[in-house]
């Protein structure tokens, strides 16, 4: 059977379907009823006893038995790469012709190694020779990944972990980068070793901008647009994903969470819309809010605003929760947490209505304000 490699391994990211698909079935069914198996009576087992440790052992099994499954295909693949190439050279041989091995079998075996390989970021490039581009991307993913962590763990913020977004950007970007290379070599274009600085050297130089790092970059919104040099409108972009993500997590109002993908999905098809217009050289830098230079004092104003309800929601209200309860017997911190909050929801919600219902509101020539 042709079975496709590649389709084999995607498919053995669901534990079991990849063996089945190569006609191991019984260790195909074995990894699908440990799988699945593990999780049906984690989730039976915590619904009976509601004791959480339960989750976290599932988990802990359910992910012990995925990894022994993909490093077995991965085996298994390997080695049926190499058998496949042994058998066909021996029926070369055999059939009395002479010569290398034919050239597609081998492009299909170098693509599917370097397409797996390259799921660690910059090994597929080691595989294709190009070990100092390669470098680049394995210290750089593993180098912000290590960076990140250590600032998280010293400073005892959280907060920072938010710049974990960048690792699947350079995770996409190694991906892709190394699939047009294989390309290009395969095609019979000389490869060159060279980091991804001196690419955006050679870029600037041609007064070009690369179509490809500029779709990556948009995965994390606004970094697009000042890699094409949309320096208002990414900030704007990139502040207004931030903010919102800061805000509604200070305030918990998980109800306008949905704003989030609205601002991440808006800002990456902005990007590529602005790439296009980039190769034909017609692109400004057009603000998404333009009245915000002239009507600063309006974000001044929300800026301290927001600054007194942290300062009320982390100092004051905690030290008069305290003086209330030994002085009047009154818990103001619960009336604080459980009605506050939703009370201003209640009051943005009631005056952006008004908002609308009067600025709707005809003119006597018809026309609306």
């Amino acid at each position: 059977m042709n079975n496709s490699p590649t389709l084999a391994f995607f498919l053995a990211l669901i534990p079991g379907f990849g063996h089945m698909y190569l006609g191991h079935r019984r260790r195909g069914a074995l990894y699908s009823i440990l799988f699945f198996g593990i999780i049906s009576f984690g989730a039976l087992g915590f619904i009976v006893s509601q004791i959480d440790e339960i989750i976290l052992v599932t988990m802990m099994g359910a992910l012990l038995i995925w990894g022994i499954n993909v490093i077995d295909m991965i085996i298994t693949l390997l080695m049926r790469s190499r058998v496949q190439t042994a058998n066909r050279s021996s029926w070369e041989n055999s059939s009395g012709k002479t010569g290398a091995v034919p050239v597609k079998p081998e492009d299909h075996n170098e693509r599917f190694n370097t397409i797996l390989l390259s799921f660690i970021p910059g090994v597929g490039h080691f595989h294709l020779g190009l070990n100092q581009r390669g470098l680049t991307f394995l210290a750089g993913f593993f180098g912000v990944a290590a960076m990140i962590f250590f600032v998280a763990f010293v400073s005892h913020q959280g907060g920072f972990l938010i710049f974990l977004l960048a690792m699947p950007i350079i995770w996409i970007y190694s991906f892709f980068d190394a699939i047009q290379l294989l390309n290009k070599k395969q095609n019979g274009e000389p490869l060159e070793d060279r980091t991804i600085i001196e690419d955006l050297d050679h870029y600037r130089e041609a007064g070009k901008k690369s179509k490809m790092l500029a779709t990556i970059l948009a995965i994390f919104p606004g970094a697009g647009h000042m890699y094409l040099g949309l320096q208002k409108r990414g900030l704007q972009l990139m502040a207004a994903f931030l903010l919102s993500i800061y805000v509604l997590d200070v305030l918990r109002l998980s109800i306008f969470l949905f704003l989030i993908p609205i601002i991440w999905f808006f800002s990456f098809f902005d990007a590529l819309q602005h790439t296009n217009k980039a190769e034909q050289g017609d692109v400004q830098d057009v603000p998404i809010v333009k009245y915000l230079a002239n009507h600063q004092k309006w974000l001044g104003v929300a800026l301290l605003l927001l600054g007194l309800f942290y300062f009320g929601d982390a100092i004051l209200v905690p030290v008069l929760a305290e003086q209330f309860r030994e002085a009047f017997q009154i818990d103001l911190w619960y009336y604080y947490q459980q009605y506050f909050q939703v009370s201003i929801v209640c009051l943005l919600f009631i005056a952006g209505g008004i908002r609308l219902i009067t600025g709707a509101k005809p003119k006597k020539g018809g026309e609306k304000q």
